[in-house]
């Protein structure tokens, strides 16, 4: 009898501690729950307390130093701005391989399209959500793609130049233009099959029969097939418009959108091969035209670097056509931004890894 007793007592002794440690983790959980709702005044949930001016780290060193540099004032209003909020994420696919052109629809936030450097023209209709292949099945077209351009006129219209000129050591040769006029359900080849690298495709704002392109060529020798090419019928015949020398492409090309008939290119003498890359020559260049092409004339001084010029790339401001950069790799190279459509040049960054 007095072992069944000891049973009870014992049975009773760990039932106490048991509801003992039942109250402890109840009243733990209330408490972390009260102190959610209530966050102390001036700190956000889960973060620290607010500091005071003279305990933030570096208030003493913008105390002795008012006039803060013109860097930091504007990080500090970017930082204000509508946008500060916003955060970059990846939207896949992610066998896509890597990417060098990306295309939005004029009229459509929501198609999309690009071209991976060995995954052929992908498309997406729900703003990047999903993404399906649409040149898998083109018979012998290139799955490298150098640039896509969308027409604006004509969303239907879509050009795909294949051959990357990011001419890296293991890079998938291009076999010239592919074209589409169903928004990717069908392509058919165009021509400039030995272009072999494009940098850039730009298609006429108000007639999509009329394309510009920025072919390097070979980039492991010399080639005749490149420099700007132009076609006024939709990809039937081309006109090399701009041309330097066998061992000189075409980079970049663009136009003044305010004014179709002023362009805008970047020349780049390069030659890579298994082991090595020479970039730059008398051959590169930053030019422009005002005849639609026909003439073109090589911007120099005023501004820009002299001496040996390695890869150039140019754009014209859509908000301000007056106002054109031009990132140019030279010794004393960088980004340049001119506020008279190119007539003077100013160097604005300088940064080692922007030349």
């Amino acid at each position: 009898m007095s072992l069944s007793l000891s049973a009870v007592h014992s049975r009773g002794r760990l039932c106490s501690i048991s509801l003992a440690l039942i109250s402890i983790l109840l009243l733990a959980t209330l408490s972390l729950a009260q102190a959610k709702k209530n966050p102390k005044k001036g700190a956000e949930p889960g973060q620290p307390a607010q500091r005071s001016t003279a305990e933030q780290p570096g208030a003493a060193k913008l105390e002795s130093a008012p006039g803060a540099s013109a860097a930091e004032g504007e990080e500090q209003d970017d930082q204000k701005g509508p946008w500060h909020g916003l955060r970059w994420r990846s939207i896949g696919p992610f066998r896509g391989g890597r990417v060098l052109s990306v295309s939005g629809v004029v009229g459509n936030p929501h198609t999309y399209y690009f071209g991976g450097v060995g995954g052929g023209v992908w498309k997406s209709t729900d703003g990047g959500l999903t993404w399906r292949p649409v040149t898998d099945k083109v018979k012998d077209m290139a799955a490298s793609i150098g640039s896509i351009a969308v027409s604006a006129s004509d969303p239907n219209v879509v050009y795909a130049a294949t051959g990357e000129a990011c001419i890296r050591g293991n890079i998938i040769s291009g076999n010239g233009i592919y074209k589409s006029t169903d928004a990717g359900k069908n392509w058919s080849f165009v021509g400039l099959k030995d272009t072999h690298a494009i940098g850039r495709i730009i298609v006429h704002p108000k007639n999509p029969d009329i394309a510009f392109v920025a072919a390097l060529g070979h980039p492991f020798g010399p080639n005749q097939e490149r420099g700007i090419f132009r076609t006024t019928d939709g990809g039937k015949s081309w006109t090399k418009v701009l041309y330097k020398d066998e061992n000189t492409g075409a980079i970049d090309v663009t136009f003044d959108p305010s004014n179709p008939n002023i362009l805008f290119a970047g020349l780049w003498q390069a030659r890579r091969s298994p082991w090595g890359m020479d970039s730059g020559g008398p051959g590169s260049g930053l030019y422009r035209s005002s005849d639609g092409g026909a003439t073109w004339k090589r911007l120099d001084g005023h501004g820009l670097p002299s001496g040996i010029l390695g890869r150039i790339g140019v754009t014209v401001a859509y908000g301000n056509p007056n106002r054109v950069w031009a990132l140019i790799e030279a010794d004393k190279g960088g980004l340049f931004r001119s506020d008279d459509g190119g007539e003077n040049w100013n160097l604005v960054n300088d940064d080692r890894r922007y030349r």
